[in-house]
């Protein structure tokens, strides 16, 4: 049969489009592996993401700006203490100011007057942290006690879970909202990060098995709409730069179902399009988290890069990186930073402790930030005393540089084949007061 040059125009237009897309995904987004951990079988390496506002060498910490920023610190200090990329929230940006508005704007990084490449983090975790998570810590030990409806004392459970989405009562005027994975993708792409990611259901270590293999399901279903959604507004969307959708790998605590969801979420394919990446999120026990992540990366495809959720601890980082994360974020050193815990060499300390009242040295004379080079332990002793705004910027500063740097010394350990040495030397000498 001959077909007409009428019948072969909406073939060629799809053929077009699609291929506009694929263009923009190879020239705006590749990751690349550098340099394997030497000297064992662990997946820990070094890389480089290329995204359209730049490169992000791997590992890296990505720094938290939840709301568009990292709380009390401008961007411009942020990118001079070696910070690659920030992470947004979704959740909180659809809120206030709303998505329409960071769109008219250029994008979160024009937004923010953020120059780099972004991420956004999809509102899964408020699934969590306003559901069964509400107003509590978020348990890291696989020994606690399983029920599928604990909550805080006193406290409303303010997002309720069907298997179409989420439905949220705002933290901030209780008006009542609506996320599924399609509204998830249309917020994400209106907000304009380099990074984005799959809707998710986020569970706690306290939920019960047979909870946890209902939610990872009900998390691949909206993974397989989350890139029928993105690849409809990827196209729709063309004369934006390509977003990089990754996949959130969940399953607790169980070796089967975070095997699964990394098989799962690896072979994913919809009209063509994969996941860039993947997150490797969910209730993580501690003890076990190298384990845990190793589970993941044994299953995923080796050429594409992993972000592990919410994770920033010393000791964690370096588990994390040498199991096969890429790159890292969490809200601990900001946090912390505005209760005064400082980050040094020797471990985490209270600046506002007596012992600093009188300490006219830096936090930590190793450390190369801003803070240390020009203030004083005592100056930050005083200004938490007395109140000061300012106590928590120069903090902050001082945090975020640590960790940053820390995992810039991860990578350049890797590079030289001397990780394993590196670990051995940074966490004796971090935890060491706590081992006594």
């Amino acid at each position: 049969m001959v077909l007409s040059t009428i019948s072969l125009i909406p073939i060629l237009v799809g053929f077009f489009i699609n291929s506009r897309v694929d263009n923009r995904h190879m020239s705006h987004f590749k990751f690349k592996v550098e340099k394997q951990i030497s000297g064992s079988n662990l997946n820990g390496r070094t890389g480089v993401i290329t995204t359209p506002h730049g490169e992000i060498k791997t590992p890296a910490f990505i720094a938290v700006g939840t709301k568009a920023t990292v709380k009390s610190v401008l961007p411009e200090s942020m990118a001079d203490l070696g910070a690659q990329a920030i992470l947004a929230n979704a959740y909180h940006l659809y809120l206030q100011p709303g998505p329409e508005i960071v769109d008219e704007a250029g994008g979160v990084g024009k937004f923010m007057n953020w120059p780099g490449p972004t991420f956004t983090d999809s509102g899964g975790f408020q699934v969590l942290s306003l559901g069964v998570g509400f107003k509590k810590v978020i348990a890291m030990d696989e020994k606690t006690f399983r029920s599928d409806e604990v909550i805080a004392d006193r406290k409303e459970r303010l997002a309720h879970v069907d298997n179409d989405g989420v439905t949220f009562k705002s933290h901030l005027d209780g008006s009542m909202h609506r996320f599924t994975p399609e509204v998830s993708m249309q917020v994400q792409h209106q907000l304009g990060a380099d990074i984005i990611f799959a809707f998710d259901e986020c569970t706690t270590l306290h939920n019960t098995r047979k909870y946890q293999v209902k939610s990872l399901e009900r998390t691949r279903l909206w993974a397989k709409r989350c890139l029928i959604e993105h690849g409809r507004l990827t196209r729709e969307r063309a004369d934006k730069p390509y977003q990089a959708l990754w996949g959130v790998l969940q399953g607790a605590q169980y070796e089967d179902l975070r095997r699964k969801a990394a098989k799962d979420l690896g072979a994913l394919s919809e009209d063509g399009i994969t996941f860039d990446g993947f997150g490797l999120g969910g209730a993580l026990d501690k003890a076990n988290l190298g384990t845990i992540v190793s589970w993941m990366t044994d299953e995923l495809p080796r050429d594409k890069p992993r972000h592990l959720l919410g994770i920033g601890e010393p000791d964690d980082l370096f588990v994390g990186v040498e199991n096969g994360a890429d790159t890292f974020d969490c809200v601990a050193p900001s946090r912390q930073a505005r209760t005064s815990a400082v980050f040094t060499n020797s471990g985490r300390v209270n600046i506002t402790n007596a012992k600093f009242n009188r300490d006219f040295n830096p936090i930590d004379e190793n450390c190369d930030c801003y803070t240390c080079a020009n203030y004083t332990a005592a100056y930050l002793n005083h200004l938490f005393r007395s109140k000061e705004m300012i106590g928590s910027t120069l903090a902050t500063i001082h945090n975020e540089r640590f960790i940053i740097r820390l995992v810039e010394k991860i990578r350049v350990e890797i590079e030289n084949g001397d990780f394993q040495e590196f670990k051995k030397e940074f966490l004796g000498s971090f935890y060491a007061t706590a081992n006594k």
